[in-house]
């Protein structure tokens, strides 16, 4: 598979990494409703996060524990905290171009290693059956259906949520994901990559976080 320049191009973006708020607005046994970054309410449970990254560790009537960026904060109704902004130090990672002109890295999926090709034109993480049960993924409690390969065929897939998906100092939490029938390259789509800013020089790829 090639890296299309245009669809390269589409998705090159400069977005100030921004600071992330928290508000908690409700407390109920095992669950907590947040506002982030002043969206709309989400509930989360205990052991939930985000795909900002937050993580909800535990609640009680004085207030939620959530781990933002990393660290941990007690918070009670009403309040909310903000993490300072990341604008001048911004987490990137560079791939080199292989001799067949792809972009290939290793990564790790729910903390497991595996190594992907990056394929703009993949909508989500790609990861084979055989695979997927190496890292451990319980595919068949996703969304079953059909996914078309490269090749036409149409093949039976499961779309699935990944916890975390990591590539070098990278991690994106929450990713979506599909698992497919049949052999196959793992492939890092769109539903990683859209949340990076890429550049490509040609030789190099370079992915920048955003959110």
């Amino acid at each position: 598979m090639r890296f299309p320049a245009l669809l390269l191009a589409a998705a090159l973006a400069h977005l100030p990494a921004a600071a992330i708020d928290v508000t908690v607005i409700g407390l109920f046994p095992g669950k907590a409703v947040v506002t982030i970054d002043r969206k709309s309410p989400k509930t989360l449970s205990v052991g939930e996060r985000t795909s900002e990254g937050v993580l909800l560790v535990s609640v009680d009537a004085r207030g939620a524990v959530m781990e933002i960026d990393g660290k941990r904060q007690t918070l009670e109704m009403g309040q909310h905290f903000e993490t300072p902004s990341m604008s001048s130090a911004r987490t990137s990672v560079t791939l080199a171009q292989d001799g067949r002109g792809h972009f290939r890295t290793d990564a790790h999926v729910n903390g497991t290693h595996v190594r992907f090709m990056v394929d703009t034109g993949a909508t989500l993480v790609s990861i084979p059956m055989g695979e997927a049960q190496r890292l451990g993924i319980n595919y068949l409690k996703g969304s079953p259906g059909y996914a078309v390969m490269a090749d036409g065929r149409r093949v039976v897939s499961y779309r699935v949520s990944l916890e975390s998906v990591t590539v070098g100092d990278i991690t994106l939490y929450n990713v979506d994901g599909v698992v497919t029938q049949g052999a196959g390259e793992p492939l890092l789509g769109m539903s990683f990559l859209s949340r990076t800013e890429m550049r490509n020089d040609g030789q190099s790829l370079v992915l920048t976080k955003r959110y």
